[in-house]
């Protein structure tokens, strides 16, 4: 059973991986215009693991841009990550899937942008005393994208998130820096 879930934790990191890398590709050929980010996070300490600081991962995003009004962009995103205290079997893993609005206003070739996202977050590991559990969560944040050269960028994001259905509701924070693929 413990190889099953490692099995299918590993394959849906992947399939989010490779959905995110290759979205861009096909986006720009058929629809709006948009970005695509992957990068590090720091997700900081929870009710979940109160003895860990703060759990590492990876973050990854897609924004879709809907409508323009003067400088301001408005769009959809889609965020998933997932953290861990290491590569053990035994530590726990917390996997968020979000998705909400976002607002993006372009000044003197930075952009800034606020969100607001809703979501499932997934906890567990594969040890003999497995931690499971699913739990709504919400969240709220923005960010700054910096031009690299013509189709990517560099950001550094922060948002607040909250868990209002666990049995003791956790809030902590989250900081994600990444390369940004425009198309």
């Amino acid at each position: 059973m413990r190889i099953v879930r490692r099995i299918h934790a590993v394959l849906l990191s992947t399939s989010c991986a490779a959905v995110l890398l290759a979205f861009p590709l096909a986006a720009r050929a058929v629809g709006p215009s948009g970005d695509v980010y992957l990068g590090f996070s720091r997700l900081g300490s929870s009710v979940d693991y109160p003895e860990a600081g703060g759990l590492n991962g990876w973050e990854g995003a897609v924004h879709l841009k809907l409508r323009r009004l003067f400088k301001v962009q408005s769009g959809v995103e889609g965020d998933v990550a997932q953290y861990g205290l290491g590569a053990s079997s035994a530590s726990p893993r917390n996997t968020t899937f979000m998705a909400g609005p976002r607002t993006t206003v372009g000044v003197l070739g930075l952009k800034a942008y606020a969100h607001g996202l809703a979501g499932v977050e997934i906890l567990g590991n594969s040890a003999s005393i497995p931690i499971s559990g699913n739990a709504l969560i919400l969240g709220a944040g923005g960010g700054v994208e910096m031009k690299i050269v013509p189709l990517f960028g560099w950001r550094v994001a922060g948002d607040y998130l909250i868990e209002p259905t666990s049995p003791e509701p956790g809030y902590r924070y989250r900081l994600s820096t990444g390369l940004v693929f425009k198309f």
